[in-house]
């Protein structure tokens, strides 16, 4: 603008002899202010242009103003919608509020009441992990007591199975001295049997015979063995036929074979209870000097005798297996059956028991009237009390 205002001033002072003399300058001037103007009307024509475009950016604010005031007034009126769901969410809130208030009120004293129910219940585990602890205990002791008294009472039977042949050989040597039948130490005949009684000259052997160890399955195929191995003393001069082995009570229940008939000899399986009848029905023999003296109807009655004492004898010990077998599982039944704290009680009143049978004396006698006696007194109070006894084994045989 500074060169078109010097321009304009010059031609509006310009006279007649500076037209003639300066015009040049003025030219040079006018091309400079042409050059001005010239940039001038760009300038212009770009502020026109960007007036346009802020003109349109106006139009286009204005139509976007028109709809965001629609939108305002959309939102506007969806506030109000909002605002008034907002009161039925805060009167819903309210009440809301109540109920969790009486929640809240509900749950503390449910915490409470919880607390209390935790403490119980910790108090109550804490007594149930003690008492568990003293029955694991007890168990323990008693599984100990029972494991030591097993170890006791086979450590018995192993002492009494080494210590049989010595029992058994006290024993015969006690019911000869008692019944007047003659021991012999030393046998005349070849081999050393374990006892040797001399009846009516005759030598009757009695071998005792008990397990090698623990395992009690190979005791009968023992036994077995052994009926053949007391060949050689059936074999000899002067010796009965008949040849008794000696075992222990409490393996009798494992031999299911008690008689064993070899052809030329007899082997019977008895146990120490069983020496004094059978020694007696042997010495009855004695009675008679010479067999070839005896009337058929003494030599019937010996054998009658005899009979029945083997009968009685095996029927004794057949008995003695059944009960034996039955008071076996009434105890397993009432370990399995009973409730673990009667089973308890039960096992402490057991340790209180003590059955002591009589007890016998070397030098006093058994007498058969005592005996007679004592089973009358029984069978007396039996009636007393309406308990039917068989009075032979006829009758057993008939209850059976």
């Amino acid at each position: 603008m500074e060169k078109l205002s010097l321009f304009f001033n010059r031609i509006k002072e310009l006279n007649f002899w500076q037209r003639i003399f300066s015009w040049s300058a003025i030219r040079t001037l006018s091309y400079e202010a042409y050059e001005q103007f010239k940039s001038l009307e760009s300038k212009l024509t770009n502020q026109q242009e960007e007036l346009d475009g802020l003109k349109n950016k106006i139009t286009r604010l204005e139509t976007e103003k028109e709809g965001l005031e629609k939108d305002i007034q959309e939102f506007e009126k969806t506030i109000l919608k909002k605002d008034s769901q907002i009161n039925n969410l805060n009167d819903k809130i309210e009440g809301l509020n109540g109920k969790v208030g009486e929640l809240n009120n509900k749950v503390s004293r449910f915490e409470t009441n919880e607390d209390s129910r935790k403490t119980d219940y910790e108090k109550n585990i804490a007594e149930l992990n003690q008492v568990k602890k003293d029955l694991d205990a007890v168990r323990t002791r008693l599984s100990d007591e029972r494991v030591k008294e097993k170890q006791k009472e086979f450590d018995r039977m192993k002492l009494q199975w080494s210590e049989h042949e010595t029992t058994v050989e006290q024993r015969i040597k006690q019911l000869c001295q008692t019944h007047l039948v003659k021991y012999i130490d030393k046998v005349p005949f070849r081999g050393n049997p374990d006892n040797t009684i001399e009846i009516c000259d005759e030598f009757i052997i009695f071998d005792a015979k008990s397990p090698a160890n623990d395992d009690l399955t190979n005791f009968p195929k023992y036994i077995k063995t052994q009926t053949d191995n007391v060949k050689k003393y059936a074999n000899q001069e002067s010796v009965r036929k008949d040849i008794f082995l000696v075992i222990p009570p409490n393996t009798i229940e494992q031999i299911s074979q008690l008689t064993y008939n070899m052809g030329d000899y007899n082997v019977y399986v008895i146990t120490v209870d069983s020496l004094e009848p059978i020694i007696l029905s042997l010495k009855k023999i004695e009675e008679y000097e010479f067999a070839e003296q005896l009337s058929p109807e003494e030599r019937d009655n010996i054998c009658r005798v005899i009979g029945k004492f083997a009968h009685t004898t095996k029927r004794k010990i057949q008995i003695d297996q059944f009960f034996a077998n039955q008071f076996i599982e009434l105890l397993v039944k009432c370990k399995n059956d009973l409730p673990e704290d009667l089973l308890k009680t039960v096992i402490e009143f057991e340790k209180a028991e003590k059955l002591n049978p009589p007890t016998e004396r070397r030098t006093k006698q058994i007498l058969t009237k005592e005996l007679q006696e004592k089973n009358d007194s029984i069978n007396a109070e039996a009636q007393t009390r309406e308990i039917s006894i068989p009075g032979s084994f006829d009758e057993i045989k008939k209850l059976e």
